[in-house]
Order: structure tokens, then sequence, then C-alpha cells
């Protein structure tokens, strides 16, 4: 049983075809970890997406998405990416177009008019202009927003805050305060330690317990540990005691022969067999 969609199309041929359909129109093509990208003119994006569309061999039908990337360094810091789809060829490229904050990419909205909103996004993110948008609002931030986010030199906590005021019994914007500055991280290993001594550091000097790990010598602990320790009363030693004070009699070896008990009185007879009187 055959799948209901075509097998995936291979790159081979495929910047080819480009080129014989796009012509000047066309700057560079790149065919890297399997996606082929194709650089166009800005001026000529509009004929180059119809020629993509409607060539034999290349039929990409569908817009998928629009993406904008920042490359400050660049004179053109700005790339508009489209991602195409053949239905047909089950195959996917990129057309890149290259632009700055006031040059304007003509919009593809007459051919996708998916691509007005999509144009909206990469306008509100990156401040590209498109010609031809109707309709070429900010989409994703809030009114009277200041900036473009996704720009590389956009700070990440933004410009302003909103909160909302008991006092004016709305939301109001302020501009951002933050509540402690930035921390300076010195990337050190915590198991080796910092060569300086950190905040609060100071009151562990002495080991919690004996035998715990210490930075100080030994002769500092034994005068840290004889400064802190209370100082006690010498104690007087116990007087030696008599046995005749006590009562207790001197102790003597079993072999030394004891007197008789007056109470205990032996049994005689043939039919003594011995006992306790024995």
């Amino acid at each position: 049983m055959r799948a209901p969609a075509p097998a995936y199309t291979s790159n081979d041929g495929v910047i080819d075809s480009a080129r014989a359909a796009l012509g000047g129109m066309l700057l560079d093509a790149v065919d890297h970890v399997g996606e082929v990208a194709l650089h166009v003119r800005r001026e000529d994006l509009y004929d180059a997406m119809i020629a993509l569309r409607d060539t034999p061999g290349l039929a990409y039908q569908q817009l998928m998405e629009i993406a904008g990337v920042d490359y400050p360094d660049r004179p053109e810091r700005f790339e508009v990416v489209y991602c195409m789809l053949s239905l047909t060829r089950n195959h996917r490229l990129r057309v890149h177009v290259a632009t700055d904050e006031e040059k304007l990419v003509p919009s593809v909205t007459d051919i996708w008019p998916v691509a007005g909103w999509l144009e909206r996004e990469v306008y509100d993110m990156y401040g590209v202009l498109f010609s031809g948008n109707p309709d070429l609002r900010r989409i994703l931030t809030d009114y009277g927003f200041r900036g473009h986010p996704q720009r590389k030199d956009f700070p990440l906590t933004g410009y302003v805050e909103l909160r909302y005021s008991e006092e004016s019994k709305r939301v109001v914007y302020e501009p951002v305060q933050l509540a402690q500055d930035f921390r300076t991280f010195d990337f050190m290993s915590p198991w080796e330690g910092a060569n300086y001594v950190l905040p609060g550091d100071e009151k562990g000097a002495l080991p919690q317990a004996k035998g715990a790990q210490t930075p100080l010598s030994a002769d500092t602990i034994v005068k840290a540990n004889a400064a802190q320790s209370p100082t006690q009363a010498p104690t007087e030693p116990k007087s030696t005691e008599s046995t005749a004070q006590t009562g207790a009699g001197k102790s003597e070896s079993d072999a030394t022969p004891k007197p008789a008990n007056p109470d205990v009185v032996p049994t005689k007879g043939a039919n003594a067999s011995g006992g306790q009187n024995q």
C-alpha cells in the first residue's frame, strides 16, 4: 500500500532549478545540513515568490512561516526568512531577504493572505517595514510599547513595567525599577572556595564542633577555645575514710578458716545424709 503523501524529495537539482527560474533575482544559494536557502534581492522578492510558486519542478505553493534575524554588525542588520513548502513534492526551502531599519520589504500578502499576520509579527519584534501590507500594526506587544523586543540591543528588562494602582484604580505604566542590582558572578568552584571572605563567613571562624573543618590553625583554635570556655573553680580532693568509720571489714582470703556458727547443729547418726548442716 502506497503512502498517501509523496516520499520526501531530496535536494538534488533544487538549486539548479531555482537558478534557472530566478536568474538575476537570486544572489546566493546554499545547501547546508540538508536544507536549501535562497538569498534573493529585496526589490525582486515579490517576483521571486511568484516564480517559486508557479515554476514546474519547484511548485512551492504554501508559505509556512516568516521569521526575522538580527545581525547588529552588518550594514543591513535584519534578515527576513520565508519558510516555503511544496505540497506536491513534499519539499521545503527558505528564502532570505536582507534589509535595515528604513528600507522597505515588499509584502507578499497578495500571494498568501496569511502573510499579513506574519509580517506584523516581524514588524513588531524587529521593526522591519513592509510595503503593501494593508494593516501593518503591532500584534504581540501592548499599545504604546517602545522598541522591538527581539533586537539584540533591546534590554532584557525592557523600558517600562505595568502594575495595578490602588490610587488610580487602573493599570499604570512606570519606568523599570529593579529590586536589587545585578549580581556579579566569579564562576569559582564552590568546593575550592573563593579567594576572599564572603559576607557572613566571618561568623563561622570557629568550628561548630570538635573535629570540624576550619581554615584556622591548631594554636588559634586552642587559644580561642580557652578564651571562650568559662573558668572552673578547683575541686578539693575527697578525704580518705578508714574502714572503722565506714564499718567495712578487711577483705580476707577464702583459705582462712571461718569461725563455727553456734546456731548450726550438725546432724549425727547413720541416717545422716548430709545437707546444709554438714
